[in-house]
């Protein structure tokens, strides 16, 4: 990849033939192009990559300059060997903040669980990367990296045929692809464009994320904290500063939005407590609604569907790009398994076996992160006091906080 504007020049009218396409460059996208290096190596696969938005890859010595605005995101334990093994974990957490602990309690009840990564004997729970980041490393790995890309370019036209996908391009390129991994967050209107519906359950919710300074030092403390409006988590970032997550009722964030700093700190003092001492500033505010969203059909011949395009998560438990990932490595490893038994790469038999994995995994986390939003969003008499109750039992008993801490880490399904 000669620079992110590289794009691939043909003749409109002609059509190239590839074994693989992704369409989608961001994170999800960008990682499976990595982790598919091995066996493009191996088994000599012409993998392509289609991004929409111009890249902007800077060479690996140009000083890195995060705004303290940038969003970040927390990555599981189990994604960072995940990463390591694509190796891109050296460079990636230079950037990385680790999460020594995570202290998970629900305003005006005493019950609390703490979780530490001392307990269980590893450096870190997680860490807290700038998406940024991530996205710059990714993509100057990408670029040592034998594949083609169209950038920034957009599918026009994904057309099924005979088990391969035909791919009409905007930059007037077509593709063909033995296998096509929808990885573009299902925001391209592909997934609608070839009839694949989603389930979609919405929370009703929106999460208002921003970066807040904080008084006193966070000793990488990530906090999870839950209210009768929803919950709130706060995770640790370089110096004293921290990302908010802060779920609200839809439509009521619409006033904290516009509160001036001081106001919106106020009330977020109030909201929160004093456990990491006072806030002393926020930084640019931006609303999410909320949605549990599950694509019906992940796979079709020639066909993979990753990342948010096949699943969209309440961020409570931060799990949304952590199962993302375990998809990317699980569909790397159906696809090496299918060469091996000489199937061809879109190959239903693969697929299904790949998808088989992923509900398991899939249905376990979403079954942990939306009962966790269920749980403490009912008030019905005594429930509150049986949660605080189940909070403190869970502290006290080892193996069970043990247990839900490797499977928040993602080294556990």
């Amino acid at each position: 990849m000669q620079g992110a504007e590289q794009r691939t020049n043909q003749a409109a009218g002609s059509a190239l033939t590839h074994d693989i396409v992704i369409v989608g460059g961001g994170l999800v996208g960008a990682s499976l192009g990595c982790a598919l290096a091995p066996l493009v190596e191996r088994y000599g696969w012409r993998v392509a990559i289609i991004e929409s938005a111009p890249m902007a890859v800077q060479p690996p010595d140009n000083a890195w300059q995060p705004s303290f605005d940038a969003r970040a995101s927390a990555i599981a334990e189990g994604s960072a060997q995940r990463f390591e093994q694509l190796g891109v974990w050296e460079a990636m957490c230079g950037e990385a903040t680790p999460i020594k602990r995570i202290h998970i309690s629900e305003r005006g009840r005493l019950g609390a669980t703490r979780l530490s990564a001392d307990e269980l004997g590893v450096a870190a729970l997680g860490h807290v990367i700038p998406n940024a980041w991530m996205g710059r490393v990714l993509h100057q790995r990408l670029a040592q990296l034998p594949l083609e890309w169209h950038c920034p370019a957009k599918v026009e036209q994904l057309t099924p045929v005979a088990g391969e996908h035909h791919l009409q391009l905007s930059d007037g390129s077509q593709l063909k692809a033995g296998l096509t991994v929808l990885a573009d967050g299902g925001r391209s209107g592909l997934k609608e464009q070839l009839g694949i519906s989603s389930r979609r359950e919405p929370y009703e919710q929106t999460a208002l994320i921003a970066h807040v300074g904080v008084s006193q030092p966070h000793h990488g403390v990530a906090y999870e904290r839950f209210t009768a409006q929803g919950p709130m988590a706060l995770l640790p970032l370089p110096g004293q500063a921290m990302e908010l997550i802060w779920t609200h009722p839809s439509g009521g964030e619409k006033a904290r939005m516009a509160l001036p700093e001081r106001d919106f700190l106020l009330q977020l003092q109030q909201a929160f407590g004093d456990r990491v001492g006072r806030f002393t500033r926020v930084g640019t505010r931006h609303a999410y609604p909320l949605s549990l969203v599950t694509a019906e059909e992940p796979v079709r011949p020639g066909l993979a569907v990753l990342g948010n395009a096949a699943h969209a998560l309440h961020p409570v438990a931060g799990q949304g790009f952590n199962l993302a990932l375990r998809g990317v490595m699980d569909l790397v490893e159906a696809l090496e398994q299918g060469e091996q038994a000489k199937r061809p790469l879109g190959d239903m038999t693969t697929l299904q076996a790949f998808e088989k994995q992923r509900s398991r995994d899939r249905a376990n986390v979403i079954r942990f992160s939306d009962g966790l939003v269920r749980l403490f969003g009912l008030s019905f008499p005594l429930l509150p006091h049986a949660r605080a109750a189940g909070l403190t039992g869970l502290n006290l008993i080892g193996p069970l906080r043990r247990g839900l801490a490797r499977r928040a880490m993602g080294l556990e399904r």
